[in-house]
C-alpha cells in the first residue's frame, strides 16, 4: 500500500508541473490550443488513425519539450538569479529544443493535413 500511494504522489507531482506550466507559460498556451484545434480538424477532416497517431506523437512531443524548458528555466533561475552567459545557454537551448519539435510538428502537420484540407476547399469552391 505504501508502494501505491508513493505512486499516485508522483502523479500528482506530474500533474501538478503541467497544471503550472499550462497557467504560467504562454507559449504552453498556444500549444495547448493549436493541439486542441488540430485534433478538431482531425476529426472533422476525417483523418486516418495512423496518421493521428503522428499528430498525437507531435503534440506530446512538443508538450514534453515546453515542460523540460519550463524546468530548466526554473532551475537555471535558482542557481542563477543573475544574468550569466552560461545561464542565457542554457536557457536558449532549450527554448531551441520547443522550436525545433514545433517546426517539424508543422512540417508533419502540413503532410498530414495538406491533402484532405485542399479536397475539402475544392469541394466548397466547385459546389
Amino acid at each position: 500500500m505504501k508502494e501505491w500511494s508513493r505512486l499516485m504522489r508522483s502523479f500528482s507531482c506530474a500533474w501538478q508541473g503541467i497544471v503550472y506550466t499550462v497557467k504560467t507559460q504562454r507559449n504552453m498556451k498556444i500549444h495547448v490550443a493549436a493541439a486542441l484545434l488540430v485534433l478538431a480538424a482531425a476529426w472533422w477532416l476525417q483523418i486516418p488513425r495512423s496518421d493521428v497517431l503522428l499528430v498525437f506523437f507531435s503534440i506530446g512531443l512538443v508538450t514534453s519539450l515546453e515542460l523540460v524548458n519550463t524546468a530548466i528555466e526554473a532551475a537555471v533561475d535558482l542557481a542563477s538569479p543573475d544574468w550569466h552567459t552560461k545561464a542565457k545557454i542554457a536557457k536558449d537551448a532549450g527554448a531551441g529544443a520547443v522550436l525545433v519539435a514545433a517546426i517539424a510538428s508543422v512540417v508533419i502537420g502540413c503532410f498530414i493535413f495538406g491533402p484532405p484540407l485542399y479536397e475539402k476547399m475544392l469541394e466548397w469552391f466547385l459546389s
